[in-house]
């Protein structure tokens, strides 16, 4: 059971994790680096499934999604609450969910550790809240 001190520590924690992890994404110029990045190491370690180019569309996609995830993550990190790590929660349940859908229709096995890292995530931000008043 978490302390409210210390759940407050973890949405916070969460928000610096979501601001570094898709900070990339937020630029089609920044988007361009990574995705050449993950493909040199998705070929290097040999894994199933693909990870295809980007046209205009899917790069506004992927940019639209690392803007409104570092806002969120800004949110958390500057105005962290109980309300916001379990909106996060639920957010990262829904991520989890279409991360695991794209694997099952051959994408990336790169996608496998972010995936791990959404449900632990949610986990811990959905796990029960001691109140200073009990």
């Amino acid at each position: 059971m978490w302390s409210e001190t210390g759940y407050l520590k973890l949405v916070r924690a969460s928000g610096l994790y979501d601001l570094l992890i898709t900070a990339a994404f937020v630029t089609p110029w920044s988007f361009r680096l990574l995705h050449a990045a993950l493909g040199d190491l998705h070929g290097q370690l040999g894994l199933a499934g693909t990870l295809p180019a980007f046209g205009p569309v899917q790069m506004m996609m992927a940019n639209l999604m690392g803007s409104i995830v570092c806002v969120w993550a800004w949110l958390r990190i500057r105005h962290a609450q109980q309300r916001l790590g379990r909106y996060d929660a639920a957010g990262r349940v829904l991520f989890a969910c279409w991360q695991g859908y794209a694997l099952s229709q051959g994408a990336t096995a790169l996608i496998s550790p972010i995936l791990a890292l959404e449900v632990l995530w949610a986990v811990a931000q959905l796990w029960p809240v001691r109140s200073a008043r009990a």
